[in-house]
């Protein structure tokens, strides 16, 4: 049994990060391959059935982990992105919500004939997105940044709202009377706010309060604040079912907002958690499917499908941007965003217990349904979300914009090379003079300092894949590469050389805290200073069959060097000490080249 139990674990690990690293290699959104890998490993293969493997605790570690999920994703909000988008939110959680409700219960009841009972749950659960599939979808299509917080804020709000209106309808669906029903619901729902909106607020403040008289060492901070999470979901839920959601995800948005303690490392440690969460979420989802299901796929339930897609989605994103200053196109790609989750399996799967025991017709179906509905709209939307975001001209899809910290003279002329290339760029200094030249030669420039919060959260950074540093001031390139090795990866943070430093030496025990090392060996902020004083210039040339790189060499010297490398599909590769790419005919290489180096 044991071994057993080890095994499954450890498949479900195994096959869901290794999806997650497919999906990365092959850059298709994750979630498929997670849907794939699971539905082959369980009814396909048969090497893994949750239920088996779990038994009674599978939906309480499925509650767990949403609630961990929804609070990570409550981390991620900001208060102040709703000056702009709050009415479009608050009419998407609200007449948007009751739009798709009618339409899923309308659709339930008259296309696939159920009892209007069942459809009218079946209704309430599907109206459910989350951030289980929206965050990743997002981080794949990367949205402009209106359209993307407006998803982002409805897929992770959305749930305990759906969530509790499941729960209130499945009680009034009991009740014997319309009288009695409604009054249950009306009474739920003043319980259900009250009870996740004060335990949440209380938990999130007991968090702020220890953190702030330091009664919590350092390397307990990341477990207490899960228990704290854990604790606040399970006592949510024993005053009001299904308010645990709640509770948890106002405690992240007050954590995210506050200002008095800071909890970066507490929101780094749960977004590695939510990665591992949701590839194990979805394989589990996935493998409890049954072939069997697919049977039931029919012109009925496509019918009943075709409604959610090109009326329910589309009629309450209508009605809850009535006024906005939404586009057209940034409305049309809202109305073809609305996948669903993990809360929707999770609460269809209890409701159907519960009512198989209570020997109701139609209880069998209500999963089934529920999981068509997911996979459906999670296939559905994942392989076309980035074709219309492209369309639509709404999204930002391998995006190669480049953040240059630091404005003054040779960064600009570095940034200008690659800004007449079409390429995004922005320069962030302190020196209003730098940033002030760089605006009057036709640059993006910021004056701000690139370390502060109020840059992280006012600039817009969606079209900059990777930051470059090229101060004097070794300890702010460092600080700046650290600062965006989260939001741009390791991988794609540069900074220059440090003064007297050669490479692979002093900084190998400390590789962590810097970033990869610009250009080649020797360059340094002062043998550039140099170099441009002298009359260097940077070069743009278009490598062909007959200039080759070797040709070049022949051109400009050994003493050339090489900055960035322009691939044919627009990628940019960044020559560095420990990386220098053989550039090929069809690409541009953007160099730095010294009058005595130029030989005709």
């Amino acid at each position: 049994m044991t071994e057993h139990l080890l095994v499954g674990l450890t498949t479900v690990i195994i096959v869901g990060v290794g999806a997650q690293w497919l999906a990365w290699r092959l850059r298709v959104p994750s979630i498929l391959l997670l849907l794939i890998f699971g539905f082959l490993a369980g009814p396909v293969i048969g090497i893994l059935r949750p239920d088996e493997l779990l038994g009674d605790l599978l939906l309480p570690v499925v509650s767990l982990s949403v609630a961990l999920i929804l609070f990570e994703g409550g981390l991620s909000l900001r208060i102040s992105e709703l000056r702009e988008i709050g009415g479009v939110v608050r009419n998407l959680l609200s007449v948007g919500v009751i739009v798709t409700w009618i339409s899923g219960t309308a659709a339930a009841h008259f296309i696939l004939k159920l009892d209007f009972q069942i459809s009218i749950l079946l209704g309430a659960v599907i109206v459910v997105t989350g951030p289980t599939v929206i965050i990743p979808l997002l981080r794949h299509v990367r949205p402009v940044r209106q359209v993307g917080s407006i998803l982002k804020w409805e897929g992770i709000v959305i749930d305990p709202i759906g969530a509790m209106l499941s729960v209130l309808v499945f009680e009034a669906i009991l009740q014997s009377g319309f009288e009695q029903a409604t009054r249950m619901a009306v009474a739920g729902t003043l319980k259900t706010v009250i009870v996740g909106g004060v335990i949440g607020t209380l938990a999130a403040f007991a968090m702020v309060l220890f953190l702030r008289k330091f009664w919590i060492p350092d390397y307990l901070q990341n477990p207490v604040s899960l228990t704290m999470v854990v604790g606040a979901f399970t006592a949510a839920n024993s005053f009001q079912p299904e308010s645990g959601l709640l509770a948890v995800t106002i405690m992240g948005v007050i954590l995210a907002n506050q200002k008095s303690v800071a909890v970066k490392h507490i929101i780094e440690f749960k977004e590695n958690l939510r990665v591992l969460l949701l590839s194990g979420l979805f394989i589990v989802l996935a493998a409890r499917l049954q072939v069997s299901d697919l049977n039931r796929v029919n012109l009925a339930s496509l019918a009943f499908l075709g409604v959610l897609f090109f009326f329910a989605r589309p009629a309450s994103v209508a009605v809850a941007t009535i006024g906005s200053e939404l586009t057209w196109r940034e409305r049309l790609f809202l109305a073809w965003m609305a996948p669903r989750g993990i809360v929707a399996a999770a609460v269809s799967s209890v409701f159907a217990l519960r009512l198989t025991e209570l020997d109701h017709p139609e209880a069998e179906f209500l999963v089934p349904l529920t999981f068509m509905v997911i996979v459906s709209t999670v296939a559905v939307y994942g392989l076309t979300a980035s074709c219309v975001a492209r369309w639509l001209g709404v999204s930002r899809a391998n995006p190669q914009g480049v953040l240059f910290v630091g404005a003054h003279t040779w960064a600009q002329e570095i940034a200008q090379a690659l800004h007449k290339e079409g390429y995004e760029v922005l320069l962030v200094d302190t020196n209003r003079q730098n940033i002030s030249r760089a605006r009057m030669a036709g640059l993006p420039a910021v004056h701000a300092n690139v370390l502060s919060q109020h840059f992280s959260e006012e600039v817009e950074l969606g079209d900059i894949r990777r930051s470059v540093a090229l101060t004097s001031n070794d300890e702010v390139n460092s600080l700046v590469s650290m600062q965006f090795a989260e939001a741009f990866s390791r991988a794609e943070v540069y900074q220059l050389l440090a003064e007297g430093e050669e490479e692979g030496h002093k900084r190998a025990a400390v590789h962590h805290l810097h970033g990869r090392h610009l250009f080649g060996p020797g360059m340094t902020y002062g043998a550039l200073e140099t170099a441009f004083a002298r009359g260097a210039k940077i070069k743009k040339n278009r490598l062909t069959e007959e200039f080759d790189y070797a040709a070049f060499r022949a051109r400009y010297g050994e003493k050339a060097v090489p900055l960035f490398m322009l691939d044919k599909d627009g990628e940019i590769s960044v020559f560095t000490t420990e990386s220098k790419p053989l550039p090929k005919p069809g690409q541009t290489l953007i160099s730095l080249v010294s009058d005595d180096t130029e030989k005709g």
